[in-house]
């Protein structure tokens, strides 16, 4: 019995301490604690400024130095680890207080989320052709326009840019689509907004672009997409302790190119080898090189952006400030821009309800150069041996000749301006609905404001009164009369206003293995253009008043001047509205359908078109996801994709452009006497006016290798643009104006792109990672007719009208050949006497008695046989080293500026290259446009290479990051071309001519540093 109790009072005692065991652990599991530990890559490099949460909680902290973390939590809870360009990665806390963390990388593979019209998908989920570009691989350098850091980045899309600060890169998706100019640019939609402008980002500002090329992809957005979608996402706010950052550099920038020209000796030598001599009026005994004195020796530019975000798991915010200042490497040019953006994020009703709020402003000053162009004529050919200045400190002219004007003089006696303010604002609201439903709504308002100022003083007035303005190809140069006298000028001011409502409902269910994914939306959107005024002025008392005291002058002393009020801006006001539809079809992530159509109704076209409708299919497969594939070793992700869309074009078109407009035609005369206001028709009426349309299939394949050690895609397309909208001359017996403006011809494009991305070497230490891109297209009219009304077998373009050629044309538009084709007269080498001759029609040789267009030839064309882009980034410890090197070939440029540059006989009047000292001055045919000056302008350009440092963490207290670089950018150009440089514009309808349009490029080196304050 003893026993027994013995048993029982052990067997007590064992129970009450199992009982105060569980009890502890229980208030331990409940009782909240410290969890630390570290979080780190998968190349065990530590994460810092990372946002950590303990979910369904207001607590939040984030990584500092060495990755370190710190926060409060209890057992069970789990804690969530996010890091722009990294996974979310999910702990669930146990009984241990410290941890290591791996989070890894978003992979850039068929996982990744890529942001397409009115919805996300995973890239594996795509049935399209969509492009991805990460903010961190955009280009680097001191970069003003966005265009310009995608070049090279996508295939298929083709950017050219020019030196110019103040100028825009021209941007060609896989070949034009239109043979309008001003009319080829893809839509660009900035966190959703449709149509906004992208000169309100700072590249700071941008976490990635996705780029949408083929129909079925952009069809979304109906007859606006076309030319192809570029979808920007900016940077967001994360839940997390304030994060601060601070991004700047200071560049240095120098002209990479000159044209050789003779010096003062040199032209005096080959003057007196031809028994000729300079002028007295030009023989001045100066040594003037034109080029040094237009350009500068160093162009600054600066950069200065300060960011900061944080949050908790239900309100984030993000604010940052840019000032960016670039000065033009010709004098009097530059820009400065300040861009502000805040942005806030707030959930609401447990989760199911988000609000957010974005607000970006942007303010830009740019200082132009008045007849650009002609500056830069003006530079090469202005004869060295004539000064500046004159001894008295007036600027040297030698007025006696014609269209001879002292290039620094025009620099520093004009004066152009251009002051703009753009703000955006979008209110976005999303809520989560029972079933799989949520609906979103998108309101959005940009306001830009133009103010711009133009001012001519009195001595531009009395000496460049007759200006021989060279515009941009295909435009025809010009003499443009200044009337007025102490100075003319221009100021006008305009803004536009764009208000987009759009809605739409998406519904995500999934039923076993099916998973389907649709959206129906609504838009409208009403733009207000040229909403302002412009005036005039002249005869100022001085030349200080500028553009800025119009009321100054005394324009009504000056017998023939009139007021310019701008006549050919108009106001507009154009509405559209849009129904939209979606659908995505996932059976077991193998097989995927997408179907797409949008209803676009505008007020622009005609009375009988007011309707398009953009329809699209897209299917793909994944063929990795298949049993048969299990197996196979070497390929680990494969998908092949085709779709087919339509897409429209409707750039370019103001409310009047299908109407019977009448307006002022010439004089009326009566008794012998003419009289102003003779009015006639001066736009014909057609209510059967549509947009563009625009039908492409694309097929591709995405494939990944070597457990993903190298991934790529391979695309083909057929793109083909119908109802071109085109202007022809017609009979006035038929029609009340003699142009009429219709639906008339066809374009083709056709192509292939090849990606390539690779990690060869991934160590703890050292990694190389690379990626390749290629594209081809070629492009081609079908027609330019429609078989009934309008018929026209060809059209010359492109008149440079050199002195000499009159009527010269350079290229032509002719059904078979493609946009830029150049067609001029043939060279064939120089006679016994070192005359240039050429063939006829017939392929005679002659020196005389040639015909424009009667003996041209068809000599190729300026589209590029292909495009490549190659990327290189190393890392090696704290080490980093980027190189991108991007080529063109195949592509022909007509150097019309070295064709008028060619003109040995008449050297005593303006300079020529030191190349042309070998021509005969008996060749009078030395300058004529022809395949001699028709260059083969393929390149290899090394764009961008930048070595940085990352300093080691928590070296400098409060900060957790900290990395110089130095940034060289386009460090040499391997080219046979014989210009300034061979990336001529390849936009509009005439690319590929040089004609003193060549703003030079720089070679800039920029010295950085990216700093992350706790």
């Amino acid at each position: 019995m003893r026993f027994n109790c013995t048993r029982l009072k052990y067997s007590g005692l064992f129970m009450l301490l199992l009982l105060l065991s569980q009890a502890f652990n229980t208030a331990y599991a409940q009782t909240e604690r410290k969890i630390t530990g570290n979080l780190i890559d998968d190349a065990k490099l530590p994460i810092v400024g990372a946002s950590v949460t303990v979910k369904g909680t207001t607590k939040v902290t984030s990584t500092g130095a060495g990755g370190s973390f710190s926060i409060t939590a209890k057992t069970g809870d789990k804690i969530l680890f996010s890091f722009l360009g990294y996974q979310t990665k999910e702990l669930t806390v146990t009984n241990a207080s410290t941890y290591q963390v791996v989070i890894s990388e978003a992979a850039s593979s068929l996982t990744d989320v890529v942001v397409v019209g009115y919805g996300k998908s995973s890239r594996k989920a795509l049935t399209s052709s969509i492009s991805t570009v990460k903010g961190d691989d955009l280009n680097k350098g001191a970069i003003s326009d966005v265009g310009q850091m995608l070049q090279g980045k996508v295939p298929g899309l083709n950017i050219t840019r020019s030196g110019d600060p103040n100028r825009t890169a021209a941007i060609i998706m896989r070949g034009a689509s239109t043979l309008r100019d001003g009319a080829q640019s893809p839509l660009f939609v900035i966190d959703g907004v449709v149509g906004a402008d992208i000169s309100i980002l700072a590249p700071d500002d941008i976490a990635s672009i996705d780029v949408l090329k083929d129909a079925a992809a952009a069809s979304i957005y109906g007859n606006r997409a076309a030319n192809g979608v570029i979808m920007v996402t900016t940077k967001r706010g994360v839940a997390g302790a304030t994060q601060i950052s601070y991004n700047g550099y200071f560049g240095v920038e120098n002209v990479s190119n000159r044209y050789d020209m003779m010096d003062a000796d040199q032209l005096k030598a080959f003057l007196a080898k031809t028994n000729t001599a300079l002028t007295p009026a030009n023989d001045k005994g100066a040594n003037t090189n034109w080029q040094n004195e237009v350009q500068r020796t160093d162009a600054l530019s600066y950069n200065h952006n300060v960011s900061l975000s944080g949050g908790t798991e239900k309100t984030t915010y993000n604010a940052s400030l840019n000032y960016f200042k670039q000065d033009g490497i010709i004098k009097t040019s530059d820009l400065n821009r300040f861009i502000g953006r805040i942005g806030i994020e707030q959930k609401a009703l447990n989760d199911k309800l988000k609000i957010g709020l974005n607000i970006s402003n942007s303010v830009s000053n740019a200082n132009l150069v008045p007849y650009r162009n002609t500056v830069l004529s003006q530079m090469l050919t202005y004869l060295p041996t004539s000064p500046v200045k004159n001894p008295d400190g007036s600027y040297f002219d030698n007025l006696i000749q014609t269209s001879y004007y002292n290039p620094v003089s025009m620099l520093e006696n004009g004066t152009e301006n251009l002051k703009n303010k753009n703000i955006l604002g979008n209110l976005t609201v999303n809520l989560k609905l029972p079933f799989g439903f949520s609906y979103d709504v998108s309101a959005s308002y940009q306001n830009s404001q133009n103010v711009y100022g133009a001012f001519y003083n009195s001595i531009y007035t009395s000496r460049y009164n007759n200006v021989r303005n060279t515009p941009e190809p295909p435009a025809t140069p010009s003499f443009v009369t200044l009337v007025g006298k102490d100075g003319l000028a221009v100021r006008n001011a305009y803004q536009n206003t764009n208000k987009i409502v759009e809605t739409y409902l998406t519904w995500n269910k999934k039923f076993g293995d099916h998973d389907i994914n649709a959206v129906v939306g609504y838009s409208y959107q009403q733009s207000l253009n040229n909403d302002g005024f412009q005036a005039t002025s002249t005869n100022f008392p001085i030349n200080q008043v500028s553009y800025n005291n119009l009321s100054l002058g005394n324009p009504y002393a000056v017998t023939d001047f009139r007021v310019d009020f701008n006549p050919g801006v108009t106001y507009q006001e154009i509405l559209m509205i849009s129904d939209f539809a979606r659908v995505n079809y996932n059976y077991k992530n193998k097989y995927l359908l997408q179907g797409s159509i949008r209803r676009d109704g505008s007020n622009v076209f005609g009375t009988n078109e007011k309707w398009g409708y953009f329809p699209s299919v897209g299917a793909a497969w994944n063929i990795d996801q298949e049993n048969f594939f299990k197996n196979v070793g070497v390929i680990k992700t494969l998908k092949l994709r085709g779709s087919y869309g339509i897409a429209g074009n409707s750039l370019g078109f103001a409310p009047l452009t299908t109407k019977l407009i009448y307006g002022q035609v010439g004089q009326f005369y009566y008794n012998g006497s003419p009289r102003e206001g003779a009015y006639g028709a001066i736009q014909n009426e057609n209510p059967d006016l549509r947009w563009e349309k625009t039908a492409t299939t694309n097929i591709g394949l995405d494939f990944g290798l070597f457990n993903g050690r190298l991934s790529g895609s391979v695309d083909l397309y057929d793109k083909k643009t119908t109802d071109l909208i085109l202007t022809f001359g017609v009979d006035n017996n038929l029609y009340p104006a003699g142009a009429y403006t219709a639906n008339v011809g066809s374009l083709s494009n056709k192509g292939i792109e090849l990606v390539l991305n690779g990690t060869p070497v991934s160590t703890d230490n050292f990694t190389w990672t690379t990626g390749f891109n290629l594209a081809h297209n070629r492009n081609k009219v079908i027609s330019l007719s429609d078989d009934s009304r309008f018929n026209i077998e060809d059209r010359l373009t492109v008149s440079p009208d050199g002195a000499g050629q009159s009527g010269a044309t350079l290229q032509i538009l002719k059904p078979g050949e493609p946009i830029g084709t150049f067609f001029t007269f043939k060279y064939a080498g120089k006679d016994a006497n070192g005359v240039s001759q050429y063939y006829d029609a017939a392929g005679n040789i002659k020196t005389q008695g040639l015909l424009n267009k009667t003996d041209y030839y068809i000599l190729g064309n300026a589209q590029p046989k292909a495009l490549l882009g190659w990327t290189n980034n190393v890392r090696y410890k704290n080490f980093d080293l980027s190189v991108f090197m991007r080529a063109v070939v195949g592509v022909k440029i007509m150097n019309v500026t070295r064709a008028d540059l060619f003109r040995p006989s008449t050297a005593q009047f303006t300079n020529i290259p030191v190349e042309v000292e070998n021509e005969s001055v008996a060749d009078f045919n030395s300058y004529k446009y022809s395949s001699r000056f028709l260059e083969n302008a393929s390149y290899l350009r090394l764009d961008n290479a930048t070595l940085g440092y990352t300093f080691k963490k928590g070296l400098i207290p409060g900060i957790s990051s900290l990395r110089l670089y130095t940034t060289a950018n386009n460090l040499f150009v391997i080219t046979g071309y014989k210009g300034i440089d061979p990336e001529i514009n390849q936009g509009g309808t005439a690319p590929g001519v040089d004609t003193n349009n060549f703003y030079p490029k720089t070679r800039t080196f920029l010295f950085g540093l990216n700093v992350s304050f706790n």
